[in-house]
């Protein structure tokens, strides 16, 4: 068992705001890598290539150091997907944990080539109760022209931990959107990192989050916009029940040289209890002129209004709960074009809103 500190933002506040870092004590960090068997891998494409291998690499920014050198030395899952044209058809990599399955450590890297087209689903799901381990590290380059969808969809139990390391680099005129689906782990910690290289590199980034009981999410997202007329977009939806607490931090930076470049950050945090706790931390830093930074967060409790009208039209208490919060997650599970897939997210849900 370990006490780790995690998830460091880019520049330092104030020590009072409690958002620089996270500390999270007890965390049981595995020396052994254990097999994971229980995957799969859906790819009916001949566009798309995948391999049991990965690059050499070093985060610029990631959870921590442990994490990072975990993964890189003792991954027990690896894949390269290479996208070398237009597919309209899903690379789906499904994790799945059981009581044979228990720890995973993976480590993906999405290539994106010119002009490519795709879209690639992420998820981690487990079967029961049981504690289990992941942490995970993916990388994505998007060459010129291309345009790729990335969906990551966390379904596990609120027993697990869940350390999620993202990274990408984005080329001229491509286009990288991200869809996250965050309800699982007692603690779940994202650092998600995007380098915006080239004239008109397009980032966007969509995350749902759902806490219930004891859960604990930390989000860290950075972007760093450096080519002209790029742009970024962060939009953020969550809802904390019972004692779950969020910490948000958002970080745009635009670097010299990204003349005309846009960046925007808005997250919104549904309160369904009064002992639920929602920090945000959103940072705009600027090294150039003629540039578009806008950003904004808040968090309140369900709209009286709202519920008494939903009720006056036969619903429950409980039942007009999850429709508000269904309604301000609808924007961004659109994203989700896969629709068994949808579903799936939508009777989750509904049960951690019971």
């Amino acid at each position: 068992m370990e006490n780790v500190i995690l998830n460091e933002t880019p520049v330092r506040t104030a020590r009072n705001f409690r958002i620089n870092n996270i500390k999270l004590d007890n965390i049981d960090i595995s020396q052994v890598s254990k097999e994971f068997n229980n995957v799969i891998i859906k790819n009916d494409s001949s566009k798309i290539e995948i391999l049991n291998e990965v690059s050499d690499f070093n985060l610029k920014y990631g959870l921590n150091d442990i994490l990072e050198e975990q993964v890189k030395s003792r991954a027990n899952k690896k894949y390269k997907i290479i996208i070398n044209s237009k597919s309209s058809k899903d690379i789906v990599i499904d994790f799945k944990f059981d009581n044979k399955n228990t720890e995973l450590i993976d480590n993906i890297e999405i290539i994106a080539l010119d002009n490519s087209k795709a879209n690639v689903i992420i998820k981690y799901e487990s079967e029961n109760e049981e504690k289990y381990y992941h942490n995970g590290i993916i990388r994505s380059v998007s060459k010129k022209n291309s345009n790729i969808n990335i969906i990551i969809v966390n379904l596990l139990n609120i027993k697990s931990d869940n350390f999620m390391s993202i990274e990408n680099s984005i080329e001229e005129n491509a286009k990288l959107k991200y869809t996250i689906v965050d309800f699982g782990g007692k603690n779940s910690i994202t650092n998600y990192y995007s380098d915006l290289k080239e004239k008109l590199a397009d980032n966007t980034l969509n995350t749902i989050y759902l806490g219930q009981e004891n859960q604990v999410f930390d989000l860290n997202y950075i972007a760093e916009l450096r080519g002209e007329k790029t742009n970024t977009n962060i939009e953020v939806q969550g809802a904390l029940k019972d004692q779950a607490k969020k910490n948000f931090k958002g970080t745009i930076d635009f670097k010299k040289g990204c003349k005309k470049a846009k960046g925007n950050e808005n997250e919104f945090c549904m309160l369904l209890s009064d002992k639920a706790k929602s920090i945000a931390l959103p940072m705009l830093l600027c090294s150039e002129e003629d540039v578009e930074g806008n950003h904004s967060t808040s968090s309140g409790k369900a709209g009286e209004k709202e519920l008494f009208y939903i009720m006056s039209r036969g619903f429950e208490f409980k039942e007009a709960m999850k429709l508000l919060v269904k309604a301000n997650f609808n924007k961004i599970l659109d994203n989700i074009k896969n629709e068994d897939l949808k579903l799936e997210i939508l009777e989750v849900i509904d049960k951690k809103l019971d």
